[in-house]
């Protein structure tokens, strides 16, 4: 069968969707809202089961690929949850010290999509991290719902010292050079604005449709960054002005992309919100952008 793209989907019923994986509404509230939706033999429930993730379907390096090492690692964080885990990726044939790249998730933990991500990274000759936030309860459920739930009862402000001390542990291993950046995808776009703010040893930041720091943390970032944002992506874009004039006001390095026609979350090839062409030229240009400032 076919796979749906975000084309094949009412833009309200796309919006309900955005709130719902965000928190904005309930399961209830979305099925109620989207049953004007369900034509043709559909339900609501059938509905919400098409935009929800596959992520076997999409998968692009299998974790036992013969290319790469991958670990589950611990790493210390005093400011944050005590200790807490992630995912290490490596190319199997690494020779000498290679640049890091700390990858963050979305607002459900380190499900399969990002764990595939890190893997992508590592074929790109990247030390990739993948931090798991719903490691101090007991890490990624395997379910997307039970994820968001838990990830509501996150400390985020312990959560945040979770990735500042994520990234620091990055840097110091033994792999790698001690230049890092980070890639974040929604929570984890913010959460790499917010890096690019307390870290003045990033060495490059890449949010994908993240929230914005404040004006006054703006101010702090040295990091040069590459944004990127979906067109149709209210909720979010709505703070890229004073972002921007914060960025300039401070003369950081960036540069920015909105990738027309596009939804929140254009870049997750596990959902119908996944825009081919667009995703494949961001990812080309994160690559590119990691290449050029990390090596």
């Amino acid at each position: 069968m076919e796979r749906k793209t975000s084309h094949d989907f009412d833009q309200e019923l796309l919006n309900l969707f955005d709130q719902y994986v965000h928190g904005g509404i309930d399961r209830r509230a979305f099925l109620d809202r989207a049953a004007k939706f369900a034509v043709g033999g559909m339900t609501a429930s059938m509905l919400l089961d098409a935009l929800n993730p596959t992520f076997a379907e999409a998968q692009q390096v299998k974790p036992d690929d013969g290319r790469i090492k991958t670990e589950w690692v611990e790493y210390p964080s005093p400011q944050g949850n005590s200790k807490t885990k992630g995912y290490l990726v490596r190319p199997a044939n690494a020779s000498g010290k290679l640049p890091g790249v700390l990858v963050v998730h979305e607002n459900r933990g380190l499900n399969p999509h990002i764990e595939d991500m890190a893997r992508r990274l590592a074929l790109d000759n990247f030390l990739a991290f993948a931090p798991d936030a719903l490691a101090p309860l007991g890490g990624y459920p395997g379910d997307e719902d039970k994820a968001r739930a838990l990830f509501m009862q996150l400390d985020q402000a312990k959560t945040r010292e979770d990735f500042v001390a994520a990234a620091n542990w990055l840097k110091a291993r033994p792999e790698c050079t001690g230049k890092i950046g980070a890639v974040g995808f929604c929570y984890g776009g913010g959460i790499v604005n917010m890096l690019a703010t307390r870290l003045p040893d990033l060495a490059a930041a890449v949010p994908f449709y993240g929230s914005q720091p404040s004006a006054e943390d703006a101010a702090k970032i040295k990091a040069p960054l590459l944004i990127h944002y979906a067109e149709n992506d209210d909720r979010i874009n709505a703070g890229w002005p004073a972002y921007e004039a914060a960025l300039k006001a401070h003369n950081v390095s960036y540069a920015m992309f909105k990738y027309p026609g596009t939804q929140h979350g254009f870049n997750n090839d596990t959902t119908p919100r996944y825009d081919a062409e667009a995703a494949k030229l961001a990812w080309t240009r994160t690559v590119e952008f990691f290449n050029k400032h990390l090596r």
